[in-house]
């Protein structure tokens, strides 16, 4: 049954996203407690309680311990700060840095959450709330729609911050029909159905929410792709308890597998789940709302809410390979093929993939700079994106390739325990100086990450989570400035190149037919700069996303 006694939980608490209860940073506790309400979480035909069922229990002890990090005494400097005007304190998450310290504190922040999760949980805490620090930075140019959007925004983040919130997003359109769009069919994306002084009434579908059933809010906006809409009723970005009357949760196949020994160790635990949101005419209050009808505020306000977050993911992706090559040299060693000449070039490779997501880091943060906002803000993480999803991959591919058939072929916890199969493990399963035990569990966590279903839904996840690939590749070619290498080309092109001496040219010089004239005369408007231009919504209306 519900815990009554937790004000949190309160659906008109919630609603009012009131302060008078605020706790700050939570505790693994508290964050197990505030699962405990009325949100309407579907599995596999049943509606299930978070709080109970077998298949997230992993995921859930998990988020508790990582949530007890914060108030360690080796890591509350790090991971929390004082508020000026309460006895609590809140997560770095949600600072709003103003100088370089605060943004340094961060970054430290973030890397603890997802060093001490092994770069597996790519919707921990910490990605969301920097959306929610770029919903803050964008209030000014919500408030141009409407001033109580601005409004709505600041509360929003004090909300969020003070109670430490663990937050999923909903910016897809359901899988569908991708060569139509909600003109053509409503049920195409999700949509305002109603309008009231008191707020409005939605009616629709999102995808894909990850995190769902264990976050306590989901934060509705728009991914480029989709924030270009023909009728305003399909513009809104908003925020709802996962508890709010007509949210249903339908979650997909659970990964974690307690029903047998094999060892999963992180499917076992950071199976974060994913979720398709039906709102079924469900009331969001006025308060809650963040941006109605504009869908040219909506698109260009993608990038400024996720100026930190994907730098967070960023650092996820930096942590993902540094697991990934640590298990794949360890899978060399045990099986004695380390010193062979491909199998280092392969783990080569590997460190080249970790050390080119170190160096994008420290890039993006040397190129940090002022936000319209005022807030200080990393540079571009695009160029780095697009190398995350098109080689993440090939880590998986290249651990795969290392590890071979005896991915496939690992004893089990139940096996290793057996009196008539041990000594037989022993003798034909050990490694090379590495007992069976320890063997088999490596081979189990390299599957997990490259073969098992956990393994292939991080790498599908991987590949799509920050957006079509060939959008961003298209958006990080039209932003980068080849104006001053193209003018030098230039240049060099439209004189004749030096003869050697003693060599004259006496034939007459050859008259260009009008094409190559035209062509001669398109080189120089290429050339001109392109920083920052917005992508067109022809580009953008690439819909094959997610």
């Amino acid at each position: 049954m519900r815990n009554h006694s937790n004000p949190f939980t309160s659906l008109d608490y919630q609603l009012e996203m009131r302060l008078d209860h605020a706790h700050g940073a939570l505790t693994g506790q508290a964050y197990l407690d505030s699962l405990d309400d009325n949100r309407e979480v579907w599995l596999d035909g049943q509606r299930v309680r978070v709080t109970e069922h077998p298949a997230y229990a992993g995921l859930r002890n998990e988020m508790a311990r990582l949530y007890d990090l914060q108030h360690s005494d080796a890591l509350r400097e790090q991971m929390t700060v004082a508020v000026a005007d309460a006895s609590y304190r809140i997560s770095h998450s949600y600072t709003l840095p103003q100088d370089d310290a605060q943004l340094d504190a961060k970054w430290s922040n973030s890397h603890l959450w997802m060093q001490n999760s092994w770069g597996q949980l790519p919707r921990v805490p910490d990605f969301m709330a920097n959306v929610v620090v770029g919903l803050h930075d964008y209030q000014a140019e919500l408030a141009k729609v409407d001033p109580q959007f601005g409004v709505n925004a600041a509360h929003y983040h004090a909300y969020c911050a003070r109670h430490d919130l663990s937050i999923t997003h909903a910016i897809g359109d359901p899988q569908i029909d991708r060569s139509s769009g909600p003109a053509e069919s409503a049920d195409l994306a999700l949509r305002v159905i109603k309008e009231t002084p008191e707020g409005v009434v939605i009616r629709g579908a999102k995808q894909l929410a990850t995190m769902s059933p264990f976050a306590h809010e989901v934060l509705i906006y728009m991914s480029p792709t989709f924030a270009m809409r023909e009728r305003p009723e399909f513009v809104i970005w908003c925020a709802l308890p996962m508890q709010a009357p007509g949210l249903r949760i339908m979650c997909r196949e659970a990964l974690a597998r307690p029903e047998n020994s094999f060892s999963h160790p992180f499917a076992s635990r950071y199976d974060e789940q994913d979720a398709m949101l039906f709102f079924d005419d469900v009331f969001v209050p006025r308060n809650r709302i963040f941006l109605l009808r504009d869908s040219k505020t909506a698109f260009e306000g993608f990038r400024r809410l996720n100026a930190w977050s994907l730098y967070v993911g960023q650092i996820r992706f930096y942590h993902r390979m540094r697991t990934t090559l640590a298990v794949a040299a360890m899978v060399s060693d045990s099986i004695g093929v380390s010193s062979f000449r491909e199998v280092q070039g392969k783990l080569g490779e590997l460190t080249t993939y970790v050390e080119m997501a170190r160096l994008a880091l420290l890039g993006m943060q040397q190129e940090r700079s002022r936000t319209a906002g005022g807030l200080l803000a990393p540079g571009s993480t695009l160029g780095p994106d697009t190398f995350a999803a098109q080689f993440g991959t090939r880590a998986s591919e290249i651990l795969r390739e290392l590890g071979a058939s005896g991915l496939l072929m690992q004893p089990s916890e139940a096996d290793l325990a057996t009196p008539e199969l041990r000594p037989l493990l022993e003798r034909y399963m050990r490694g090379k100086d590495i007992d069976v035990d320890r063997k088999s569990r490596l081979f189990r966590m390299a599957w997990d990450l490259t073969c098992d279903s956990y393994g292939m839904r991080q790498e599908l996840y991987e590949r799509w989570n920050r957006g079509d690939l060939a959008r961003n590749r298209i958006a990080l070619f039209n932003q980068f400035d080849r104006s001053e290498i193209g003018q030098r080309i230039l240049d060099e092109i439209s004189v004749p190149a030096p003869l050697p001496a003693g060599r004259e040219l006496h034939a007459a010089p050859i008259q260009l037919d009008r094409p190559l004239r035209a062509a001669a005369n398109d080189i120089a408007p290429a050339l001109t700069p392109h920083m920052n231009p917005p992508l067109s919504p022809a580009i953008e209306g690439n819909q094959h996303e997610q």
